[in-house]
């Protein structure tokens, strides 16, 4: 094999190396799109005290980390996010969902144990004894922290939720807005 040879079957390796380098590069933007951010995306649908304590743990937790994120409360984790009960401009069946759902964060059951709610107010009690701040507390912490908290339009329609039902500084979305979240988040979870 002469030298020109050699320089012309080096060119077209190097070609062609070029050509697979570009490709993996545009391989790798491609997956890098694709991982996930400094995000954490919950769900709550439970509406029971020690549940949605978790969800505020864990949702403070990652926010102070550093982690962007966003809890979306469907269903009976709505019943954490009153403020108050109305039942003015409801109809029957969403006035009796109200009156049978509990007020407000403070009203909340625990999961086991209730006991008519002694068992929510022995593990608030507990709490304020160790001092464990308490899901109000943590609320207003995730807040601070700049945790995204959305509730379910679609669930806040069926159970006849009201605006002026919900504190503040709420985003209301569907599951789209929860889904935008969740797909880039490092850790999704339900509770």
């Amino acid at each position: 094999m002469t030298s020109k040879q050699i320089q012309t079957e080096l060119k077209a390796n190097g070609r062609g190396l070029e050509e697979r380098l570009a490709a993996l590069e545009a391989k790798l933007a491609t997956i890098e799109e694709r991982l996930p951010e400094d995000r954490v995306s919950l769900v709550v649908f439970s509406g029971d005290l020690d549940r949605v304590l978790a969800a505020f743990v864990i949702a403070t937790g990652a926010a102070a980390l550093g982690q962007n994120v966003s809890i979306f409360f469907t269903f009976w984790g709505l019943n954490a996010l009153k403020k108050k009960r109305v039942l003015s401009g409801k109809r029957l069946m969403e006035k009796m969902m109200a009156l049978m759902s509990p007020s407000g964060s403070r009203s909340l059951p625990v999961s086991k144990m209730n006991f008519f709610g002694v068992g929510a107010k022995m593990l608030r009690t507990m709490m304020r004894e160790k001092n464990v701040s308490s899901l109000e507390d943590l609320m207003q912490m995730a807040r601070d922290l700049g945790v995204r908290i959305v509730a379910c339009e679609m669930s806040r329609d069926v159970m006849g939720i009201k605006d002026e039902e919900l504190i503040g500084g709420l985003e209301c979305g569907g599951v789209a807005s929860f889904l935008a979240d969740a797909l880039k988040s490092r850790a999704t979870l339900f509770i």
